[in-house]
C-alpha cells in the first residue's frame, strides 16, 4: 500500500481564480496535479465561512445538521448568548474517524473544528480555535511534547492578523504555513500513516491582510504597497512546499487539494443593525455617540422585531412571542415577517445607488435539518462582496471600515479542488458543480467504503 494512500492539502480560502487563472504559470505543482487529475470550483456551505465549512466537508453534513452557523453561535434564546463553536459540537463521524473504523491509520492536523483534540486511530493536532498552548492540543498527549521538540515555537494561528503590523504579520503567516507543512512531513517519516490532512490557515490570513494592494478592484486599492506580490509569493510558496510534500509520498499516493470557500475583495460593511433600527424592526433606549457593538448598548427589546449580528455575512434573528424572552412577533405572523424583511433588505441598495443583489436565506429551506438555534435569515451582501457590520451609532448604513479591525477581504461562496490519482488519472478534467458536501462521498467511495446513509452530497467522477 502507498504511503499515505490519501493525502488533504486543506488551504482555508484559497480562491480558485488566483490558481485556476491568474497565476496558474507559477504554480508549477498545483498545475500537475490539475493536468493529471480533476479540478474545479468547489461551491462552499451557506455560510461560506471556515466554521462550520469544514466540519461540513468532513462529515457530508450541512450547518443546519451540524447546528453549527458560524464561529459564534447562539447557545440559546436569551439575548446575549453568542458563544464560539468549537469541535465538540460536531456530532458526525468525520472523514478520519470513518477511516479509522474501517482499520487506516490517520493523521489530522490542524483542521478547523477538531478542537479540542480527541481519540482517533493515529495523530490529531487540533486547529486554530485551540485557546492556548497551554491546553491538550494533541491525540495521543505526547504527541504535544514530540511537536514541540520538532517545532519549538510551534504556532496555532497568526495573532491578531486583524491589524497593522503588516511585517510581523508577513513573518506569522510563513512560518504557520512551513510549520504545518514540515509536521505533516515528519510524520508521513515517522508514522508512515494511511491518510494524512493538513490544513494552511495563512491562505486566509493573507487574503484578510494584504488584499488592498494587490486587487484594482479593490476601492482602496494601494498600488504603490511594498506588499504588492504578498498574496502572489505566499501562492507560490505554498506551491512548492506541496511539491516537497508530494516528494515524501509514495508514487501511487491519490491528493486532494481542496478549500472551503474563496476570496474577493472587500467592497464595504452593511451596517445591518442600523439598517434595522431605520426601519422600525430593532428599538435603543439610548443612541449611542460612537459605534459600539450591539450587545454593549440598552435595547428595547419590547418595542423591537428584529436585530442582526455582524461577520462575513449577515444574520438576523426575530424576537418572537413564547420563544425569546421578550417576543413581540406572535407565531402565527413570523412567516409574514421574516418575508417582509427578505424583501425590504432585497430593495437596498449601496452608497451610490447601485444594486446589491441581495440574497436572504431561510435555513429551513437552505438546510436537510435545523438543529440549535439558527438566524431566521442568513443574508448575503452582494454574494459576500460586503460585509455584516453589527456595530450601532455609526448613523449610515454603509462603512468602508470592518469593526472587528483591517480587514482588505470578504469570502467568496466558490473554493476549489484538484484531485489526482495516478491509479486513475483523468488528464485535466473540469469538474461541474461540485459542492463542498461532495468531498466526503466521492472519497469514501473512491477507496470502496460505505458512506454513511443521509449524506448530503453526491459521488463526483474522479
Amino acid at each position: 500500500m502507498p504511503t499515505p494512500r490519501l493525502l488533504i492539502i486543506g488551504l482555508d480560502c484559497m480562491e480558485p481564480s488566483l490558481v485556476f487563472e491568474q497565476w496558474r504559470q507559477d504554480l508549477p505543482n498545483l498545475d500537475r496535479l490539475m493536468r493529471q487529475g480533476s479540478y474545479g470550483r468547489l461551491e462552499s456551505s451557506i455560510p461560506a465561512i471556515t466554521v462550520p465549512a469544514w466540519s461540513c466537508m468532513m462529515t457530508g453534513r450541512d450547518p443546519g445538521e451540524l447546528g453549527i452557523y458560524g464561529f459564534r453561535n447562539r447557545r440559546d434564546r436569551t439575548y446575549d448568548s453568542m458563544a464560539i463553536s468549537d469541535g465538540r459540537a460536531v456530532k458526525f463521524p468525520r472523514l478520519w474517524d470513518i477511516l479509522g473504523e474501517a482499520g487506516w491509520q490517520v493523521a489530522a492536523l490542524s483542521v478547523p473544528g477538531s478542537s479540542p483534540p480527541y481519540p482517533v486511530n493515529g495523530s490529531l493536532v487540533s486547529c486554530f480555535l485551540t485557546r492556548s498552548m497551554d491546553v491538550p492540543f494533541t491525540h495521543p498527549p505526547e504527541l504535544a511534547d514530540q511537536i514541540r521538540t520538532w517545532l519549538p515555537d510551534f504556532m496555532m494561528d497568526v495573532p491578531n492578523f486583524r491589524s497593522d503590523e503588516k511585517q510581523r504579520i508577513l513573518e506569522n503567516l510563513y512560518t504557520l504555513c512551513d510549520q504545518r507543512f514540515t509536521l505533516a512531513e515528519k510524520l508521513i517519516d515517522q508514522d508512515a500513516p494511511d491518510f494524512l490532512m493538513l490544513v494552511d490557515m495563512g491562505v486566509d490570513r493573507i487574503h484578510h491582510a494584504f488584499w488592498k494592494p494587490m486587487d484594482p478592484r479593490h476601492p482602496q486599492y494601494e498600488p504603490d504597497s511594498p506588499y504588492a506580490n504578498a498574496i502572489h509569493d505566499y501562492y507560490v510558496h505554498v506551491d512548492q512546499r506541496v511539491g516537497e510534500l508530494l516528494n515524501r509520498c509514495d508514487d501511487d499516493t491519490a491528493v486532494l487539494v481542496v478549500s472551503d470557500h474563496g476570496a474577493q475583495p472587500l467592497m464595504g460593511g452593511i451596517c445591518v443593525n442600523e439598517w434595522l433600527i431605520a426601519n422600525g424592526y430593532l428599538t435603543l433606549k439610548e443612541t449611542p455617540a460612537e459605534p459600539v457593538a450591539l450587545d454593549q448598548v440598552e435595547v428595547d427589546w419590547s418595542q423591537t422585531k428584529a436585530w442582526g449580528a455582524g461577520g462575513y455575512y449577515g444574520r438576523i434573528f426575530l424576537n418572537v412571542k413564547g420563544r425569546e424572552p421578550q417576543g413581540t412577533i406572535s407565531m402565527a405572523d413570523y412567516e409574514k415577517t421574516r418575508d417582509e424583511l427578505a424583501e425590504q433588505l432585497s430593495q437596498l441598495t449601496g452608497p451610490q445607488g447601485e444594486p446589491l443583489h441581495i440574497k436572504a436565506f431561510k435555513p429551513q429551506q437552505v438546510y436537510q435539518k435545523v438543529r440549535g438555534v439558527a438566524p431566521d435569515l442568513i443574508v448575503y451582501f452582494d454574494d459576500l462582496a460586503w460585509r455584516s457590520v453589527g456595530s450601532v451609532g455609526l448613523n449610515s448604513f454603509f462603512t468602508v471600515e470592518n469593526d472587528t479591525g483591517p480587514d482588505d477581504a470578504n469570502h467568496a461562496p466558490y473554493g476549489l479542488m484538484i484531485f489526482h490519482d495516478p491509479k486513475q488519472p483523468q488528464q485535466g478534467q473540469m469538474l461541474e458543480g461540485a459542492q463542498l458536501y461532495d468531498i466526503l462521498p466521492t472519497l469514501l467511495g473512491h477507496f470502496g467504503i460505505t458512506p454513511p446513509a443521509g449524506l448530503r452530497g453526491k459521488h463526483l467522477p474522479v
